[in-house]
């Protein structure tokens, strides 16, 4: 027993003196390489921390000073203060607020903007949720060459299809009418949301609509009922770029919106500008008075964009 007790204690002091040479000597032992490895995995230095704030702070000042330079020069009454910015702060005011609101057609300009954004948003992801599902889930022929069909869609410039669009809308009785214009902005939001829509869709397990099938869904129902309640996170990000897409879009509206009661806040704000003459700080007034919709669209849509892709779609 006392031998056993000694050459114990001889092996521990063996260990232990052979420790704390390598410690004298210089030398690392594994479990204290791996020790250090574990701590400085994952953390940054100071320097590091220092240049990634400095760049993350420079991004944002690049991305936030388009917009408070917009919003600064709204404030200043005179039509040339953009040209002095220094003296818009000593007599700023809204009066460029109040006359785009009380004496322009401002109101009619955004009730046009929301009924074909709303009616763009809506269509679009419906369409391009299906055709992203179909591709996803259904092997038929030419499944491949739709998508890429897709893509070469978004190669062309819209000044070679302004014209072919209009003689198709005029044709078909659709020129200068709200759906013919949200068919439009379609063709521009569906190709590239059926990508998105189908990637997202081959993240969902597909033993979900193995399960709905066994509980009797038809395969419609299988994706209206549980398949689009898990892709919330990816129907927000189409939502919101299809909303953009149809909302800030100029080209299509000013050439297919004839009548001046159905011009949208992107046509409307040409009337600020003329051959002669430029009203800066009424544009500047409408530019924000336009923003301020859109980011009341993206905070509705935002709680979603930040959610798990699939949370909540597999059990264990």
């Amino acid at each position: 027993m006392s031998q056993t007790t000694s050459d114990s204690t001889i092996a521990k002091d063996g260990r232990t003196t052979s420790d704390s040479r390598s410690a004298k000597d210089g030398r690392t032992t594994p479990d204290s390489r791996s020790a250090r490895k574990s701590r400085g995995r994952g953390r940054r230095g100071p320097l590091a921390s220092v240049g990634l704030h400095s760049v993350l702070a420079v991004a944002a000042f690049i991305a936030a000073f388009p917009v408070a330079w917009v919003a600064y020069v709204s404030l200043g009454p005179g039509e040339y203060d953009y040209q002095h910015p220094q003296r818009i702060a000593a007599h700023a005011s809204f009066s460029n607020y109040d006359h785009v609101l009380n004496h322009t057609d401002f109101f009619t300009w955004l009730g046009n903007s929301t009924i074909v954004a709303l009616g763009t948003t809506v269509v679009g992801v419906l369409v391009a949720a299906s055709a992203g599902y179909a591709v996803s889930r259904i092997r038929f022929l030419g499944r491949g060459s739709l998508m890429y069909t897709f893509l070469l869609t978004q190669m062309f410039p819209v000044s070679v299809l302004i014209v072919p669009l209009y003689k198709i809308l005029a044709n078909t009785k659709l020129l200068d009418t709200y759906p013919g214009l949200i068919l439009v902005y379609c063709t521009t939001a569906v190709p590239y949301c059926a990508w998105l829509l189908k990637g997202y869709f081959d993240t969902i397990p597909v033993e979900i609509d193995e399960a709905g099938r066994i509980d009797g869904l038809s395969p419609f129902g299988t994706f209206w009922r549980l398949i689009l309640p898990l892709a919330r996170p990816g129907l927000a990000v189409a939502a919101f770029y299809t909303f953009l897409t149809a909302w800030g879009e100029v080209a299509f509206a000013s050439y297919f919106l004839l009548s001046p009661d159905k011009f949208t806040l992107a046509v409307g704000l040409q009337q600020f500008v003329s051959q002669y003459n430029s009203q800066w700080n009424y544009l500047a007034a409408t530019g924000v008075l336009i923003a301020i919709p859109a980011a009341a669209f993206f905070y509705l849509v935002q709680k979603h964009l930040v959610t798990g892709l699939t949370s909540g779609g597999t059990k264990g």
